[in-house]
């Protein structure tokens, strides 16, 4: 069942689902956010780190240099034409053990040829989002920090897992700044 903006917000209130949280959408002269019928526009941070190939670096997934990206703290990002950048959502996410929640991007950025890409969030995971976006234009291309970024969606399943993503110490579990990609080093 796809949770409404009431159950949305009593999650928010009760559980500490969303923190900060706003619980109407506020859309004045900015890109939205907060609560909304079916969903959290949730904000990105003015936190980023830009794709950058000074290094001639390789993109590894197993063996990620941070030589691939500069670090910006600023109100709007530019990111290079055809290139990325990775951000975190201003919001706190603690998902309870019966609800999954899936990311789709906001249209005023899809509409503008920037793709915002988000992995699904599993039962008891909890931490700040690491968001991607992509300019998939030639031209470079702005978002704004503390603005709307995309849209949560939250899933009330219909049986709880047997193991949650807490239960299986995932990696990712209480990520507090924009975290790049890791693996578990493998034990002795």
């Amino acid at each position: 069942m796809l949770l409404c903006d009431r159950l949305i917000c009593k999650l928010a209130k009760e559980q500490e689902m969303i923190s900060p949280f706003v619980d109407k959408l506020s859309q004045k002269s900015i890109i939205s956010y907060g609560v909304s019928s079916y969903g959290y526009d949730a904000r990105v941070s003015d936190e980023f780190k830009i794709f950058t190939n000074v290094d001639n670096a390789i993109i590894d997934p197993k063996n990620f240099s941070p030589k691939s990206f500069v670090d910006r703290k600023t109100d709007c990002c530019i990111i290079p034409p055809n290139s990325f950048a990775l951000a975190r959502t201003v919001e706190y996410f603690k998902i309870p053990r019966d609800v999954f929640v899936l990311c789709v991007g906001k249209s005023t950025y899809a509409r503008c040829g920037i793709i915002v890409n988000v992995t699904p969030l599993e039962p008891e995971w909890e931490g700040h989002v690491t968001l991607e976006f992509s300019n998939t234009t030639q031209l470079p291309a702005k978002i704004y920090a503390n603005e709307g970024a995309c849209q949560f969606l939250f899933f009330k399943v219909d049986e709880i897992c047997d193991i949650s993503y807490k239960d299986r110490s995932g990696k990712y579990m209480g990520q507090t700044g924009v975290t790049l990609p890791k693996i578990y080093s493998a034990e002795a």
